[in-house]
C-alpha cells in the first residue's frame, strides 16, 4: 500500500528546514539545493529529500551504477577478488570528495552526486574499450567516458514513461562535464562558465586522489610493483621508510594499507588547505564567484602537485605500461572493436531496442551506447558466443 503524502507541517519539517540549514551552515562559495537551476524536465520537489539528495539517490538506484561492479579499473573481474573494479574505485572517491566538502563548508550532498555519477560513462575494460570506440567513431564526433556520462544520465537510463534519462539538476550535470562540452548533446545542456562549481571541481580532484592510491596498492598488491621500486619517488620513499621503522614485525600487506592510507591523508590535508587560501586569495564568496573565476581554486600546492605528477608518471611507466597489464590491454581492445564491428555488419544481433534507436541518434552512435554500456564479462560473453572467441580473456 502507498503510505500517506504528509502534510504541510511534515513537509515544512523535512526539506524546506534541510534548505535553511544549508543557507545558515554552508559556506559563502557553496551550492545549495533552494537555489538549483533547475532539471530538463520540471517536477515537483520532493518533501523529504533536498534536489541534490535526489540526484544521488538516482545515481545509486540507476542500471548504470550497478553495472560498474563489473567494469574494469585496471584488473578484470576475475584476476582477484580484492582488486578495484570501476564500482569500488567509485566508492572511494566519493567518500574522499565528502571529506573535503564537509571541511571546506560546501554542499556534500552535490559533491558526492557528483562523484557517484562520472564514471558511468565507462567502457568495458576500462580505457582500453574507450580508446577502440574513439577510434570507431573518429569520424562521426567521436566517443569519451565523459561525454558517455552524460548520455547516461539524460538518455540512455529510462524511469519514466514521459522522458528519458535520470533527470539530474543541472548543476550535477555541469559537475559531470569535467572536460567542458565540445559536442552535439541531444538535449539542452547545463549553463557553462569559466569554471564548475567548488562541487565538482572537488569532485575531480577527489577522483585522481583515490585512483592513483588504490591502483599503486593493486600494483604492489599484484606484484607487478614492489617496495623497492618507490624509492626514486621521495614522498613514497620516505613512507616506506617510516612504515618500516615504526612497525617492522607487520606484514607487507598491513604497510600497503599504511602507506596508502598515510599517502592518502596527506593529499587531502593539503588539498583543503591550499583550495582553502585559494578561495580566500581570490575573493570569492557566491557559486557564481566561483564559476566565474578566472582560475581554478580546487587543487594541491605545487611541492604536493609535483610529487602527485611523479607518482602518475611511475604508474604509466611501471603499472599500466606493464607488459602484463599491456596484453591485457590489447586482448580487451580486440574484443570491444570485434563486437563494434559484428553490430554494425549484422544489426539484426542487437536488441530490438538499440535498433529502434538508429533514425534517432545514428547507427554507429546507438551501437557505440550500446557496446559502451556493457560489463567486462557481458562483452566477453557476446564475444564468445557471436564470435566463437574469447580473445584470450577467460570469461
Amino acid at each position: 500500500m502507498t503510505p500517506a503524502r504528509p502534510g504541510p507541517a511534515e513537509v515544512y519539517r523535512s526539506r524546506v528546514v534541510q534548505e535553511e540549514r544549508e543557507s545558515g551552515s554552508l559556506a559563502p562559495v557553496a551550492s545549495r539545493s533552494a537555489s538549483s537551476r533547475g532539471r530538463l524536465h520540471a517536477e515537483e520537489e520532493h518533501p523529504f529529500r533536498t534536489a541534490f539528495q535526489r540526484d544521488r539517490d538516482r545515481v545509486v538506484h540507476s542500471r548504470a551504477f550497478r553495472r560498474l561492479q563489473y567494469k574494469t579499473q585496471v584488473f578484470v573481474h576475475h584476476e582477484g577478488d580484492h582488486y578495484r573494479n570501476r564500482l569500488t574505485h567509485t566508492l572511494e572517491g566519493a567518500q574522499i570528495t565528502r571529506t573535503v566538502a564537509r571541511v571546506l563548508g560546501l554542499n556534500e550532498d552535490l559533491a558526492e552526486a557528483i562523484g557517484l555519477a562520472h564514471d558511468l560513462g565507462h567502457t568495458p575494460f576500462g580505457h582500453a574499450g574507450e580508446r577502440v570506440l574513439a577510434e570507431m567513431l573518429s569520424s562521426s564526433g567521436g566517443f569519451d567516458h565523459n561525454r558517455q556520462c552524460l548520455r547516461v544520465v539524460d538518455l540512455l537510463e529510462q524511469r519514466q514513461v514521459e522522458y528519458r534519462g535520470l533527470n539530474l539538476s543541472d548543476e550535477t550535470r555541469e559537475g559531470i562535464l569535467k572536460h567542458g562540452c565540445h559536442w552535439t548533446h541531444p538535449v539542452r545542456l547545463p549553463e557553462l562558465l569559466d569554471q564548475r562549481s567548488l562541487e565538482g571541481q572537488v569532485a575531480d580532484a577527489s577522483d585522481e586522489i583515490a585512483y592513483l592510491n588504490h591502483d599503486l596498492d593493486d600494483g604492489l598488491r599484484a606484484g607487478i610493483l614492489h617496495f623497492g621500486m618507490l624509492e626514486s619517488l621521495p614522498l613514497l620513499r620516505d613512507l616506506v621508510g617510516e612504515v618500516q621503522e615504526n612497525q617492522p614485525s607487520a606484514s607487507e600487506s598491513v604497510q600497503r594499507a599504511w602507506i596508502v592510507r598515510a599517502m592518502i591523508d596527506h593529499w587531502v590535508t593539503d588539498l583543503i588547505a591550499t583550495s582553502t587560501r585559494r578561495i580566500e586569495a581570490d575573493g570569492l564568496d557566491s557559486p557564481e564567484a566561483v564559476r566565474r573565476n578566472a582560475r581554478r581554486v580546487v587543487g594541491l600546492s605545487d611541492e604536493v602537485d609535483g610529487a602527485r605528477r611523479e607518482i602518475k608518471a611511475f604508474l604509466f611507466d611501471h603499472f599500466y605500461n606493464h607488459p602484463a597489464v599491456l596484453d591485457r590491454t590489447q586482448r580487451a581492445e580486440v574484443v570491444v572493436e570485434d563486437l563494434f564491428r559484428l553490430f554494425t555488419d549484422d544489426p539484426s544481433r542487437l536488441p530490438p531496442e538499440v535498433r529502434e534507436r538508429f533514425s534517432e541518434e545514428g547507427e554507429e552512435r546507438a551501437i557505440a551506447d550500446y557496446v559502451a554500456g556493457m560489463t567486462d564479462r557481458f562483452a566477453l560473453a557476446e564475444h564468445q558466443k557471436n564470435l566463437d572467441s574469447a580473445a584470450g580473456i577467460d570469461p
